[in-house]
């Protein structure tokens, strides 16, 4: 039986189509695509290594995660299920691993070396399939399993709806009383279809900015206004 293919984003090209036909359906991807222009491309190996990364970076900002990374993969290059296996948690905490995201980790590497789990194989299958295999191993939670679905797959009409930024942005500009719960961004989400994926691009492209904005604001020195004129 053939597999089934699955819509993807992996040029600037398709990005770029995707994200016009966005704003042509959304007057807030509209307005975004005009403030951020078309946002960098995410990619990430669809792979043991990519998932790994994708796991060192929860709940951490990009430069601390890609910091952290970059030592644990050379370290341990070639970075692969085995050589996370015979790591021992002192090393591994030298380079700046939780102890949470060692255990992670180590229960990925069994998954492959004991589970038999085959990325080759896994990377056919349909979204909701992966996050399931996923979601199955210690410490790896719809968060993970969404982004590896869209920086290492790059499937078109992924989402995270757990993702705080992608929260925050819809908070603000859907003028939200409250930061949305990812069931309810998973109902906003709907208009995005089929590239979501896209739009989570878009919006991360934005908070990005509104929070470079907002710290240059904070560095901004307060200059004590006077009635009288300075002679």
């Amino acid at each position: 039986m053939a597999r089934r293919q699955h819509a993807t984003v992996t040029t600037e090209r398709q990005l770029k189509a995707a994200a016009l036909m966005l704003a042509g359906q959304c007057k807030i991807m509209s307005r975004i695509l005009k403030r951020t222009a078309l946002p960098s491309l995410r990619d990430f190996p669809a792979d043991f290594s990519g998932l790994a990364k994708i796991v060192v970076g929860q709940q951490l900002s990009t430069q601390s995660a890609n910091a952290i990374w970059a030592r644990v993969a050379g370290a341990l290059f070639p970075f692969t299920p085995e050589a996370m296996r015979d790591a021992s948690d002192n090393d591994l905490k030298l380079l700046g691993l939780s102890n949470g995201k060692i255990r992670t980790l180590r229960a990925l590497s069994r998954a492959v070396i004991e589970d038999g789990l085959d990325f080759e194989q896994l990377n056919t299958a349909d979204d909701h399939i992966i996050v399931e295999r996923l979601t199955a191993i210690y410490g790896i939670g719809p968060w993970t399993a969404d982004i590896y679905l869209l920086f290492a797959l790059a499937r078109r009409d992924a989402f995270a709806p757990g993702d705080l930024a992608l929260q925050l942005a819809a908070q603000h500009h859907f003028r939200l009383e409250r930061r949305p719960t990812a069931d309810e961004l998973v109902r906003i989400a709907e208009r995005w279809r089929p590239a979501r994926a896209v739009a989570a691009q878009l919006l991360w492209a934005d908070y990005a900015v509104a929070r470079r904005a907002l710290l240059g604001k904070a560095k901004k020195p307060i200059i004590a206004k006077s009635s009288k004129t300075l002679k």
